[in-house]
């Protein structure tokens, strides 16, 4: 176990601790795109992908699609999500012309204080934090998908998890990814469970193509299948989980049956905001997502985009900025709205966005501080928190027009390592600032109490038309950088007008932190160093995002899959 967290800390060292490293990359293919003109479904797994279509084709809704993708997720990308963590959802209803926010995210148990993660008066560390019962949070996701389904669907709850049933009792092969993450991450195998599922008596990572059935798994999708969310948050699966929790025997949690039995999934009101002349709806607080890709776009639409390309030094320069401004004040205000006041709007408006644009200086870097965007906001610290990059995002249209974006995540690579009843336990509990309050004793936003929801930075967005019709659903995994990825997609697609596939796969630019992350052979010599130039602490680095997006133009349906991950985007 020693040689384990050793190994996890390489990915942790102090010269970055608060700018958590990308996932791991795992090969790069050719652009991926696809064209409907009835429905689409976009996943990070073709299996995922294949279950959503066929849900699509027996007429279901793009929640259904959804519903049937995640349990698929679950079971072949168990490293990002499943039914063990939680999940953001944007759903359009054509019909109403309504979009929906459902919010799945996890909440902490009961009995924890705003001191849970400090031991000795200091923080604790992230890698003794992680892995194990310590971490996790009362998985959302089954709740948040009933709640949407009972709104927005159309097929029988029990008929959308056959697909994954199936699956999982008749076995998928792993793929290079999945092998390659096995093999490269760190203490995947830190538990027994967990290890004997994916590695073999050796302690090898099983092999690429191995058929790997998991009937723990199918049980409990037949359970939840027959009994809805109460079959997973009472009874025998609530009590795995929280046994697995509490009696985890290096870093055991404090979650309880009244927890699970308590949860509650939430329907929130979407957070809009102006970008050009579109309107760009994303995920509120507890997500930062909504306001920081909302912030960044504002702030940039105050520049002549319409002379500036894709990787040239002046817009990337401006987009870096923009971001470091917009994470400023998401990590002084950004966190669960139940807990604590959270100026969304405030921090999206047009006259709040010109001001911080105007701080922006085309010809030099500047240090980005956090704004004043409501006067009645008390004073707060910034603070960041250690998101780790594994996720995942699907976006679905159906044949009645309606439309899902959906960011779902069990946190860092294969979650907390607890493997229960065929399903990985999230850690999200380290999403919350580690430190409750400054030096100065000001309040964390996003500091630990008892059921609160961890602030998060997944994106899943719409944008709408001027006539309200969808535009584009789009969104990504990757941790803090999710903002970042779905802002730069958004901002080269409709702000520079590239084929949204060819947006996708454009060069990734990450500005979360101290220093400027681009991604290796998009940007020129020449652009670095006039970036460098301007003052900018520069890296070039593999950024693995998994953008997935539909964008709505000419009546049809343009899909793309990012070439960076596995995913695959299909339609009729």
């Amino acid at each position: 176990m020693r040689y384990l967290l050793l190994a996890f800390a390489v990915l942790m060292t102090p010269a970055i601790a608060d700018e958590p490293q990308p996932e791991i990359d795992t090969g790069r293919s050719a652009i991926k795109s696809a064209t409907a003109n009835t429905y689409m479904a976009v996943t990070a797994n073709p299996h995922a992908s294949r279950a959503a279509e066929q849900v699509l084709a027996q007429g279901g809704t793009a929640v259904d699609a959804a519903i049937a993708a995640q349990m698929v997720l679950g079971l072949v990308e168990p490293q990002s999500s499943g039914i063990g963590g939680g999940a953001f959802m944007l759903s359009y209803d054509a019909d109403d012309k309504e979009l929906q926010y459902y919010d799945g995210r996890e909440t902490a148990p009961a009995a924890v204080d705003e001191h849970y993660f400090m031991h000795e008066g200091k923080p604790r560390s992230f890698i003794r934090a992680v892995i194990g019962g310590y971490s996790v949070g009362v998985p959302g996701v089954i709740r948040m998908l009933e709640m949407a389904h009972k709104r927005d669907g159309k097929l029988p709850w029990e008929s959308l998890f056959q697909p994954a049933i199936d699956l999982a009792e008749n076995g998928f092969e792993i793929s290079p990814r999945l092998h390659q993450l096995l093999l490269r991450l760190p203490s995947v195998a830190a538990r027994p469970a967990i290890a004997n599922y994916f590695f073999d008596s050796d302690g090898k990572p099983l092999p690429v193509g191995h058929k790997l059935k998991n009937h723990d798994y199918a049980q409990t999708l037949r359970m939840i299948a027959k009994g809805g969310s109460d079959a997973f948050y009472h009874g025998e699966i609530a009590k795995a989980i929280v046994e697995a929790v509490n009696n985890d025997p290096e870093n055991p949690g404090l979650l309880s049956l009244e927890d699970m039995a308590t949860y509650k999934a939430k329907q929130r009101e979407p957070l809009c905001s102006l970008f050009l002349e579109y309107r760009v709806c994303g995920a509120d607080a507890p997500s930062s997502g909504g306001t920081t890709v909302g912030g960044i776009l504002g702030m940039l639409q105050q520049f002549p985009l319409d002379k500036m390309e894709a990787g040239d030094d002046l817009l990337t320069h401006l987009f870096i900025e923009a971001s470091e401004l917009a994470f400023a004040d998401r990590n002084t205000y950004s966190a669960d709205a139940d807990f604590v006041s959270v100026p969304s709007k405030p921090l999206v408006s047009p006259d709040y966005l010109s001001s911080r644009a105007a701080l922006i200086d085309p010809d030099s870097a500047n240090t980005a501080k956090p704004g004043n965007p409501s006067a009645g906001t008390s004073k707060r610290t910034m603070a960041q928190s250690p998101e780790m990059p594994n996720t995942s995002h699907l976006v679905v249209v159906d044949r009645y027009g309606n439309g899902v974006s959906m960011t779902t995540s069990i946190e860092t690579g294969f979650g907390s390592r607890l493997l229960v009843k065929g399903f990985l336990l999230n850690n999200q509990l380290t999403d919350f600032s580690f430190t409750p309050r400054d030096a100065d004793g000001n309040l964390v936003a996003n500091r630990i109490q008892a059921e609160k929801r961890p602030r998060s930075s997944m994106s899943p967005t719409i944008v709408f038309n001027k006539d309200g019709s969808m535009r584009l659903l789009v969104g990504s995994p990757g941790g803090s950088r999710i903002i970042d990825y779905t802002a730069r997609t958004i901002l080269y697609h409709l702000g520079l007008d590239m084929p949204i596939a060819d947006a996708i796969a454009a060069g990734n630019i990450g500005a979360i932190g101290r220093r400027v992350e681009l991604e290796p052979g998009f940007f020129s010599s020449e652009t670095v160093e006039k970036l460098k130039a301007r003052g900018h602490q520069v890296v070039e680095r593999n950024l693995n995002s998994g953008i997935h997006a539909i964008a709505l133009k000419d009546k049809k349906l343009h899909g793309g899959a990012d070439p960076r991950r596995e995913g695959s985007a299909l339609g009729h």
